[in-house]
This record gives C-alpha cells, sequence and structure tokens, in this order.
C-alpha cells in the first residue's frame, strides 16, 4: 500500500487491489490506511484518482482516458 495526497487530503492506494484497464490497472483508494473508508479507484497510467465509476461498474479516468471494459454486456443498454 502507498499514499497518494491531493488538494483533498492523502489517500492510500492498495496496490493488491485492483482492475484491469485498458492502458494500466485501476487500484482501489481508500481513506483511511485501515481499508475501512473506501474512497474510489486510483489510474495507474497517470497516477490520478479523478477516476468514474457507471452503473455498469465501468471505470474511467476522467483525466487520461483508460477504462475498462463492463463486467457484463446487454444490448438493451446501447
Amino acid at each position: 500500500m502507498f499514499t497518494v495526497t491531493t488538494d483533498d487530503g492523502t489517500f492510500h492506494v492498495a496496490d493488491d487491489e485492483g482492475e484491469r484497464g485498458q492502458d494500466g490497472p485501476f487500484f482501489v483508494v481508500y481513506r483511511t490506511a485501515d481499508r475501512e473508508r473506501r474512497y474510489g479507484y486510483y489510474c495507474s497510467n497517470c497516477e490520478s484518482i479523478d477516476v468514474a465509476m457507471d452503473s455498469m461498474r465501468r471505470i474511467k479516468c476522467n483525466d487520461c482516458g483508460n477504462f475498462t471494459k463492463p463486467d457484463e454486456w446487454d444490448s438493451a443498454h446501447e
């Protein structure tokens, strides 16, 4: 685990918990070192925590565009 500091504070990145992205993995970010308060994801491609997840659980970095594919695909969502 390593820490990242932004204007919003210090966050703890669990480099052993993640999702495979198109350009690099996304790692789970926590507010606390004990992993009790989950915050979001860290993009390892551009080292940003400005990451969003949509209703289909696709993860996308708002800085570099790195993304994951959805776990399940349903043509009704298109």
